[in-house]
């Protein structure tokens, strides 16, 4: 998006964003009208985007995403509210994290599930052996609407690309809409590998340490660099076939 103006960015933006709802909606990973994905507006003043509260994620377009504030403020006019447990979460990891261009959430069962085990995420997959590279764990506070756990957030996640709240859900962030989408794909996976592994009743056999310790240089090389990005055109494609309209 270089040269581009700003507002060509902010719609290049918000073209991305209203994808990554769609395809969470075409993958089954939404719950009804609740959870939510941000996006980080280039800037000083730290706007980002995030979805009008009450639309289903397969309705989401481009303009109906609403630009807030850190503060919790509207900057645009638009009909519809902003989750308030979204924008705790969101503002919090937006204002201390520069990288986190784009922050994840979601509430997938099989990632509950693993959420509420008190051994998390187990190296018993390649899929769990990636994101245990950058993972991090928050614990249970109730529904996220107190600004005072936003310390304690930002804290556990670090510089985690990964988090998992405990009894609650999962949360991934990245430099791109692509990159935090992707990663939790593979969160996603590995917590859906290790409940059906788990539910066969059989000894699991776990990654030895050694191997763990060399997965994040091993990614870049799958990659070719290009992180969760290598993916999202071919997600885009997949999403004009099958859930056309959310650049509208």
């Amino acid at each position: 998006m270089s040269g581009a103006s700003a507002e060509q960015i902010e719609h290049d933006l918000r073209v991305d964003l209203a994808a990554s709802y769609r395809l969470m909606a075409l993958y089954g990973w939404d719950e009804l009208v609740f959870t939510h994905i941000s996006m980080r507006i280039p800037g000083p003043d730290h706007h980002f985007l995030i979805n009008p509260y009450g639309m289903l994620f397969e309705e989401i377009t481009a303009s109906s995403l609403i630009k807030i504030d850190l503060d919790g403020n509207k900057l645009q006019e638009s009909p519809w509210p902003v989750n308030p447990a979204g924008f705790v979460i969101h503002s919090a990891i937006h204002a201390a994290r520069e990288d986190a261009q784009c922050v994840l959430h979601s509430h997938v069962a099989a990632g509950v599930a693993v959420s509420a085990q008190a051994g998390g995420l187990l190296p018993i997959s390649q899929q769990a052996s990636i994101v245990m590279a950058s993972l991090g764990y928050h614990d249970y506070e109730g529904i996220a609407l107190r600004d005072e756990e936003k310390p304690r957030l930002v804290a556990d996640m670090g510089n985690a690309s990964s988090l998992i709240l405990r009894n609650h859900g999962l949360l991934t962030v990245g430099q791109t809409v692509g990159e935090a989408f992707i990663t939790m794909f593979g969160l996603i996976k590995a917590c859906e590998i290790q409940i059906a592994a788990q539910s066969g009743g059989g000894e699991l056999v776990m990654i030895d340490q050694a191997i763990l310790d060399g997965v994040a240089a091993n990614i870049q090389a799958v990659t070719m660099g290009m992180g969760g990005d290598i993916a999202w055109p071919a997600l885009l494609r997949k999403l004009d076939r099958e859930l056309p309209g959310y650049r509208n």
